[in-house]
């Protein structure tokens, strides 16, 4: 009998490519139960490397997917590419992490460190529903998106360009899905995220001794994408000497690992985006134009949000149905978030310099404010994001408010109309969460547990994202360095080590 397929949330079926410094293999995942992880032989999944332990992890396949650390003896991490507070968290039994029996959620892209080896959750096969977060209705997203699948048959690169936050990965998803290598791994860096160093080590890997801290070989990233496809986000922030390796290997379909001498084959297609105009940094020397003429065989141009405003409505709907559900799991409420029509006429006036990012914040925030009733456009609280000081991708986060020391009394406000229109929030939310009758302590609200948990969620996204780099992290999140080392000092999270 046919071995049974566990399928991943995006409806496809489930598998570990498992990368040690001598060998890489794949291995498909059982429908059900669980499967031990580890370098003995009779373990579920034989990992052959010496960091691992006998029996080092467990994988259970839920819903939902977790991995368990056994008391190895190298200890078990995971770095999630949508990661929350419990995935963030470090499971190393021998370094007084959390004891044996806590588990971290997973996700399709995690990847799972065994010691010194690497395990990637993938989706195995093209099965994804290509039309479950896509979403085109203007007739110029249409003539892309036609383009887009007849070329994603061939070999030919692709790049996207379009303003920061237009859904260029999305259109590079559905590129790969829509090619004959749907059915091999989708490869998703972005380059911007990543110091020069860290991003020549993990993308061509590098061999033992390369430099210090090299005590294994380790295959690079574009080895681990063999047979599918490479998607390089932010493609103009590319360093100079990053762009004539990846030319060579465009023209070559080799790799040579850092400190390498043998060339490895490689079977990989570019997909790449940028919002910068490439021919303009070739003219100034900032970009190699062989590689943008390799890199470039068809350019797809993705029409910013403000010039597609027939598909701002079902966007916004989309996002609050999902944010709904991930806030208030389980309540019947999460299925449907009404939009009013006058919030749905302020989302249509709108400029969205942020795009389809910024229509995401802006409905994730206004569904926390609604507190489970009908969307208004006091809840968007859209004049704030039209400030142009403002970077156009900045997530306002809400403003704390200072401390006052044990021994002084703080001011109190001048009338009740006064208190409630010194704060943009406090006017948007609902009656029913503002205000507790006369000496009652209303206790901790669900509104502002909710506010601080996505908060707190967001931080954690920039920090992965940004591979712990504050500085990049903050400018992501639209705030000051200093505020985000406060934030992250009020939430308790661990101050983040440079990758």
């Amino acid at each position: 009998m046919a071995e049974p397929e566990i399928l991943s949330r995006d409806g496809g079926s489930l598998e570990l490519l498992i990368i040690t410094q001598s060998s890489m293999s794949t291995r498909q995942l059982p429908g059900s139960g669980s499967v031990v992880l580890g370098r003995d032989e009779d373990a579920g999944i034989c990992v052959p490397d010496s960091s691992v332990s006998r029996r080092h992890a467990v994988l259970h396949l839920g819903p939902p997917l977790r991995i368990e650390d056994l008391g190895s003896s190298n200890g078990t991490r995971v770095r999630a590419r949508h990661c929350s507070a419990a995935t963030e968290r470090l499971i190393d039994v021998g370094k007084g992490a959390p004891a044996r029996g806590a588990a971290v959620e997973l996700s399709p892209g995690d990847v799972i460190y065994l010691g010194a080896a690497r395990v990637v959750l993938r989706q195995k096969g093209g099965e994804r529903d290509a039309g479950k977060d896509v979403i085109v209705k203007d007739d110029a997203m249409r003539a892309v998106y036609e383009l887009a699948e007849r070329v994603a048959n061939g070999p030919i690169n692709i790049l996207l360009l379009g303003e920061t936050g237009a859904g260029k990965e999305v259109l590079a998803e559905s590129i790969h899905r829509a090619s004959p290598r749907a059915s091999r791994p989708l490869l998703r860096l972005s380059c911007v995220a990543l110091s020069e160093s860290l991003l020549e080590s993990e993308l061509f890997g590098h061999e033992r001794g390369a430099f210090t801290g090299a005590v294994r070989a380790k295959p690079g990233l574009l080895e681990t994408a063999e047979g599918g496809t490479v998607f390089l986000d932010e493609i103009g922030e590319l360093p100079p000497s990053i762009q004539a390796k990846l030319l060579r290997v465009i023209e070559e379909r080799k790799v040579m690992r850092v400190g390498g001498l043998t060339p490895i084959k490689i079977d990989v297609r570019f997909v790449s985006a940028t919002h910068r105009d490439l021919e303009a940094e070739v003219s100034r020397g900032a970009f190699r134009q062989d590689l943008y003429f390799r890199l470039n065989g068809v350019t797809l141009s993705i029409p910013p949000l403000r010039e597609r405003p027939g598909e701002v409505a079902a966007l916004a709907q989309l996002f609050a149905e999902r944010t709904a559900k991930e806030l208030f799991p389980g309540e019947a409420s999460a299925a449907f978030v009404p939009i009013s029509p006058a919030a749905l006429a302020a989302l249509q006036r709108h400029s969205w310099p942020g795009n389809i990012r910024e229509l995401r914040n802006v409905i994730e925030r206004a569904v926390i404010l609604a507190n489970g009733a009908p969307i208004g456009p006091e809840h968007l609280l859209l004049s704030s994001l039209a400030d142009p000081t403002r970077p156009s991708h900045a997530m306002p986060l809400p403003a704390r408010p200072p401390q006052t020391p044990s021994n002084a009394r703080a001011p109190e406000p001048a009338s009740a109309s006064a208190s409630a229109s010194a704060s943009p929030i406090a006017r948007s939310v609902p009656d029913g969460a503002k205000s507790a009758p006369d000496g009652v302590d209303p206790g901790p609200t669900r509104l502002r547990d909710a506010m601080e948990a996505h908060e707190r969620e967001r931080i954690v996204q920039a920090l992965e994202q940004c591979m712990g780099n504050q500085t990049r992290a903050a400018a992501l999140l639209g705030i000051s360095r200093r505020t985000l080392v406060e934030r992250i000092r009020v939430y308790g999270l661990p101050r983040p080590r440079k990758a």
